[in-house]
């Protein structure tokens, strides 16, 4: 599926050079490494790349002007810890010989279970796909806690996952990586929670990948839940279709843009389009129409 292919001749424009971070938040690698201003527009493979191998992602990726990816686990571009190391040199390279950055790799290791033999297992796993994003030249990898237990105090088991965090971040510094945490699962995406776990996190690689939940919205309201995390905010957002549900996606870019916000906006669909290329394209339109209209607010 790697195999050497002459590569595109053209090499990584301005506009997809390096990330666009958080200022002031980030680990010096990759604060070192913010080469653009503003929010950037991506894709999470999730449903609409899930088939495409690399290199139709990639080109994909291109013809739509969406030059930002998160690749996401057991998907069709087969980008996993069983690649060789001429392998993953290859998946790098691919990425440099196009404008389409790499952000990193969306897994789905959590670290809630009661069991510690589970944990452990899941944080030795999230290790060794740390070292696949530094070797195929991206930047963080995915990770989320899931629920909080019913027959474990939520005490105990935020403090947990908080210790959790704190060593795959300690892990990932090593490595040059971010680890970004998804706001996700049953009861753990409410915000008062994910709060609570990163009052005790103390690794700066660690971040908070804000997901778009109808959580968000629970009292006290977005704008207080959204200012309640923001200072954990890594490089990446997760968002669902611009025009499908009720999600205040224009107050949400409004308060990005209010602390200046230098991340990716990923896309993580649901829809099933008939022409995945042209849904994408709408995306991005209505992406940048969102995108100006908080910056003409600010």
């Amino acid at each position: 599926m790697f195999e050497l292919n002459s590569r595109r001749s053209f090499l990584k424009t301005g506009i997809a050079a390096g990330l666009g971070l958080a200022a002031g938040n980030l680990p010096f690698s990759l604060l070192a490494e913010n080469a653009r201003k503003g929010m950037q527009f991506g894709l999470v493979t999730y449903q609409w790349g899930r088939d495409w191998d690399l290199e139709t992602l990639i080109s994909n990726c291109e013809k739509t002007g969406v030059l930002g990816v998160e690749l996401r686990t057991q998907h069709a571009h087969g980008v996993e810890t069983s690649l060789s190391s001429s392998q993953r040199l290859e998946v790098k390279k691919r990425f440099e010989d196009s404008p389409v950055t790499c952000l990193g790799y969306g897994s789905n290791f959590e670290y809630h279970s009661p069991d510690p033999m589970v944990v452990q297992d899941n944080i030795e796993q999230t290790k060794e796909y740390i070292k696949l994003c530094k070797d195929i030249g991206a930047s963080g990898i995915k990770v989320k806690p899931n629920t909080l237990p019913a027959d474990v105090p939520k005490e105990k088991t935020i403090a947990q996952i908080a210790d959790s965090f704190n060593k795959i971040g300690a892990f990932a510094g090593d490595y040059g990586q971010m680890v970004r945490v998804e706001v996700h699962g049953h009861l753990t995406q409410e915000l008062p929670t994910m709060k609570a776990i990163f009052d005790q996190v103390s690794d700066p690689n660690v971040k908070i990948c804000w997901n778009c939940n109808p959580e968000d919205l629970l009292s006290p309201g977005l704008e207080a839940n959204f200012n309640s995390v923001k200072q954990w905010f890594g490089d990446t957002v997760h968002v669902r279709e611009f025009n499908e549900g009720d999600y205040p996606y224009q107050e949400l870019f409004n308060l990005f843009a209010k602390m200046d916000y230098q991340g990716w906006i990923l896309m993580e669909a649901r829809t099933e389009p008939n022409d995945r290329i042209a849904a994408l394209k709408e995306q991005l339109n209505l992406f940048n129409t969102l995108k100006s209209n908080a910056l003409g607010i600010v």
